[in-house]
C-alpha cells in the first residue's frame, strides 16, 4: 500500500464480516429486526454467497413430511441419539456444543422446515441416507434417512437471504463491501467496537476462482455489533496439516480442496486477538471419496462422489476395507483406516451398472437437474439409463477413472496411474471373485452385502440410490470401472465458542462485549456443534441456525 493509497471510514449498527451463508442470514435478520447493516469480504461480490454456493444443498430434517411419504419413522429422540452417538463429546469445553446440539435438534424437528419453506425453499421429494454407521444403536451414523436435497443445490438455500440483503441494500438500509479484508477487530475498554483492515484491488475473477490480493487502501468500520461468519479453513492446506489430530494419523502429502482458496482460516488469529475462544481445532471434517476435477476451478479442485453403498472399497494395496467401512457408512472411521495404511489414495471397484445407479457427484455445478430445477433433465439423469452427464463427464475424461471390460484389464490400468505400483493385482482379484462368490445365495456371511439386500427395502434407496445386487463380473452388469480416490478437505469442526445467544466467549467463559459469530467460524454453533463426526445435511442448517441466532441477537444488542 503507497503512502497515498486512500483510507475509509463507516459506521453501522451492525456489522457482518464474511458473506456466505451463515453471514447473509445474520445480515438478513439483523436488517429485518430494523437495524443498518455492514457487510465485508475479501473476494470479490461474484463470491457473493460463499462456500454454500457449490455445495449439493443436503439439509437435515427431523420427522418431515418427505420422510412420512417414504414410510421412514424418525422421532426427535431416535435423532438426538444418533446426533449424540456420533459427536462423542467428551471435553470440558463442549459445555457449550452440547446445548447448541440440543437446541439444534429442536429446530431440525420443528421451525426449521417451515422457516425455509416461508422463503421459497422446496425439497426433493425422496429422502437420503447419509452416514448410515454400521455400528450399535448408540454408536455413530444416522439410523434412518434424514439428508433432505434442496430444490435448487446451494443456490437454491442462499438465494432467499441474497434476495433479503440485496432488496436491503437497494433501499439504503445495507452496504456491501466487496474486497475488504479484515485485518484486525477494534476494541475499546474490551468490547469490540468495529474492525479495521485492508481494501484489495478489484478483480473481475469469476466465482470461486483464486483472486489477487494486492492492497489499494485502507478502512475502518464502527459498529454497536460485530459478527464472525469468515467460514472455516479448508482452502488452508497448511493450517489443515498444522491441526490434523494425530487420531486421524499423519495429514496426506497431497490432498484436493473442496472448497476454494478463499476458505483461509485467515479470520481465527484476528478473533483470538480480540478475546475470542477458539476450540476444538483439531475436529476436522474431509472427505476420503475425492476426485480430480477434469474441469477445475480453484487450484487442487476436488470432487467428492456421494457414493451409493455398492462400489467395493480397496486400500492402495488391494486389500478390502473391513466391516463397516463401506461407502456413505462413516467417513471419518474409514479416513482414520486410510491414513493407518501409508498410503494417500485408495480405490473404488464397481461395475457399469452401480456408477449408472449410485453415483452422484457433490456440488451445484455437478447437478445441473437439480440447481437448474429442471424436472426433465431430473427424470432422465436420476431414472434414465446410462450414467448422468457430469459422472460420464469424468468416465470420459476424469484422471482417476480406468473402465475396462476384464478384470486384469482393469488391475493393470490401476496399476498404470499413479502410485499404482503398490497395488497387488492378486490380492485385487481374489477380494473381488470372493465377494461374488457370496451372491450365490440370498443369504451370505459379507456383511455389505447384506446390508446391500437391506437396504433396498427403503423405497429410496430401491428407487435411485442402490443398484439391483449383483456380480461385479457378470458381463451384463460391465464394464468395470476402478476409481482412484484422493483425500478432499472441507469442512472445520471447531472454532470460536460462543454462548446460545451467539455471543463469542472468552478464556474465562464471559461473554466479549460486542462480538458475535456464526456459521464455520463457530463451528456451526458453540464451537463445535458436531464433535468429532457430523451426521451430513447438518453444515448447511448450522450456518442457517447459527446465523438466524447471531444476527437477531447482534440486532437486539
Amino acid at each position: 500500500m503507497t503512502a497515498a493509497a486512500a483510507s475509509t471510514r463507516h459506521s453501522t449498527d451492525v456489522l457482518v464480516i464474511g458473506w456466505g451463508l451463515a453471514g447473509l442470514v445474520a445480515a438478513a435478520e439483523a436488517v429485518g429486526a430494523g437495524r443498518r447493516v455492514v457487510i465485508v469480504d475479501q473476494e470479490p461480490r461474484t463470491n457473493l454467497g460463499g462456500q454454500a454456493f457449490w455445495s449439493f444443498g443436503g439439509l437435515f430434517f427431523v420427522d418431515s413430511p418427505e420422510q412420512r411419504r417414504v414410510g421412514i419413522s424418525d422421532s426427535l429422540d431416535l435423532a438426538r441419539q444418533d446426533w449424540f452417538g456420533t459427536a462423542g463429546f467428551d471435553r470440558d469445553e463442549d459445555a457449550w456444543p452440547r446445548r447448541w446440539a440440543e437446541a439444534y435438534l429442536e429446530f431440525a424437528h420443528g421451525e426449521k422446515r417451515s422457516w425455509l419453506r416461508q422463503r421459497g425453499v422446496g425439497f426433493f421429494p425422496v429422502v437420503g441416507w447419509a452416514e448410515r454407521g454400521g455400528y450399535t444403536a448408540t454408536g455413530p451414523g444416522n439410523s434412518v434417512p434424514r439428508f433432505h436435497v434442496t430444490w435448487g443445490t446451494g443456490p437454491g438455500v442462499v438465494a432467499p437471504f441474497q434476495a433479503a440483503v440485496e432488496e436491503a441494500e437497494s433501499a439504503g438500509r445495507l452496504v456491501v463491501l466487496p474486497r475488504h479484508r479484515v485485518t484486525a477487530l477494534t476494541t475499546t475498554d474490551g468490547t469490540v467496537v468495529g474492525a479495521s483492515g485492508d481494501v484489495l484491488a478489484p478483480s473481475g475473477a469469476p466465482r470461486g476462482v483464486r483472486s489477487a490480493r494486492d492492497v489499494v487502501g485502507s478502512f475502518e468500520i464502527d459498529a454497536s455489533a460485530t459478527i464472525v461468519a469468515s467460514g472455516g479453513i479448508g482452502g488452508n492446506h497448511e493450517l489443515v496439516r498444522s491441526q490434523w489430530p494425530e487420531r486421524l494419523g499423519t495429514p496426506p502429502a497431497t490432498m484436493l480442496a473442496g472448497v476454494p482458496a478463499y476458505v483461509d482460516g485467515s479470520m481465527q488469529p484476528v478473533a483470538k486477538a480480540a478475546g475470542a475462544r477458539l476450540i476444538n481445532g483439531d475436529r476436522m471434517w474431509h472427505y476420503v471419496e475425492g476426485i480430480q476435477n477434469w474441469n477445475s476451478i480453484w487450484p487442487s479442485h476436488g470432487i467428492r462422489i456421494l457414493p451409493g453403498p455398492s462400489s467395493l472399497w480397496l486400500d492402495a494395496t488391494g486389500r478390502r476395507l473391513p466391516v463397516p467401512l463401506f461407502p456413505g457408512f462413516d467417513t471419518l472411521g474409514t479416513l482414520a483406516h486410510l491414513r493407518a495404511t501409508g498410503h494417500d489414495h485408495s480405490w473404488f471397484v464397481l461395475s457399469q451398472s452401480i456408477v449408472e445407479k449410485e453415483f452422484t457427484l457433490s456440488g451445484s455445478e455437478q447437478n445441473p437437474d437439480l440447481t437448474d430445477k429442471d424436472v426433465r433433465l431430473l427424470l432422465k439423469s436420476r431414472l434414465g439409463k446410462g450414467a448422468s452427464g457430469p459422472v460420464q463427464a469424468f468416465l470420459d475424461h476424469g484422471a482417476d477413472f480406468v473402465v475396462k471390460r476384464t478384470l486384469d484389464e482393469l488391475v493393470d490400468g490401476m496399476r498404470a496411474l499413479p502410485g499404482g505400483d503398490v497395488l497387488d493385482g492378486d490380492r485385487v482379484r481374489e477380494e473381488v471373485v470372493a465377494r461374488d462368490r457370496e451372491m450365490a445365495n440370498d443369504f451370505t456371511k459379507d456383511a455389505q452385502i447384506a446390508m446391500l439386500r437391506s437396504a433396498r427395502a427403503f423405497r429410496g434407496d430401491r428407487l435411485i440410490r442402490t443398484a439391483s445386487p449383483h456380480r461385479l463380473l457378470d458381463p451384463s452388469a460391465g464394464p468395470l470401472i476402478a476409481v482412484k480416490l484422493h483425500v478432499v478437505t472441507r469442512k472445520s469442526l471447531g472454532g470460536m465458542m460462543t454462548d446460545l445467544s451467539a455471543r463469542a466467549l472468552d478464556s474465562e467463559g464471559s461473554p466479549v462485549p460486542g462480538l458475535y459469530a456464526a456459521g464455520e467460524a463457530a463451528g456451526f454453533g458453540g464451537g463445535g456443534v458436531h464433535g468429532y463426526r457430523a451426521l451430513e445435511g447438518t453444515f448447511l442448517g448450522g450456518c442457517l441456525f447459527s446465523g438466524r441466532i447471531a444476527g437477531r441477537a447482534a440486532a437486539a444488542g
